[in-house]
């Protein structure tokens, strides 16, 4: 017993695209609920669901004229669309490419006279040392801070006024 398996909405899309393109025809709503079923396998009750996503995405050209809805869709607008999603991606990539290039030149520039030699290996030493040193000078700095003339009088400008605010 093998069930049978519904399409895809991606399968959907696409048959009923082919409709449209086969055909290069304009149809009403209630037609295609028709045409599908028969002779692309659509249910009937995703031909509306189906048409709504093509004419959203703007693959199916919509119009109302009086009461009436009528959908189209011609194989030259897609190619169209195509073409222009291809050079827009296109002059992207080449815009891409010359960032690229524009970097890799860059770098380039960079590597100059940053080359391996004894003399600059021994100036990263002693800036590594200095900046040890800084460091440690830094510690020496903040445990001496408390014994500051400003902070020390800064400590007591504080106390003072805290005792002239307070109640008790």
């Amino acid at each position: 017993m093998s069930k049978k398996k519904g399409l895809s909405v991606e399968e959907k899309r696409t048959r009923m695209m082919e409709i449209f393109f086969e055909t290069k025809d304009v149809f009403q709503l209630k037609d295609l609920e028709k045409i599908a079923p028969k002779e692309k396998g659509i249910t009937t009750m995703s031909v509306k669901e189906i048409l709504q996503s093509l004419v959203d995405d703007g693959m199916v050209d919509t119009d109302r004229i009086g009461t009436s809805n009528y959908f189209w869709a011609f194989p030259s607008k897609a190619l169209h669309a195509r073409k222009r999603k291809l050079e827009a991606l296109e002059s992207q990539f080449a815009e891409s490419s010359q960032k690229k290039e524009r970097l890799q030149q860059s770098i380039e520039k960079s590597k100059i006279g940053r080359q391996d030699t004894a003399e600059r290996a021994a100036l990263i030493k002693e800036l590594a040392a200095l900046r040890e040193k800084k460091e440690q000078l830094k510690a020496e700095i903040d445990t001496y801070q408390e014994c500051d003339p400003d902070v020390v009088e800064e400590i007591r400008l504080v106390l003072e006024l805290k005792q002239l605010w307070s109640p008790w």
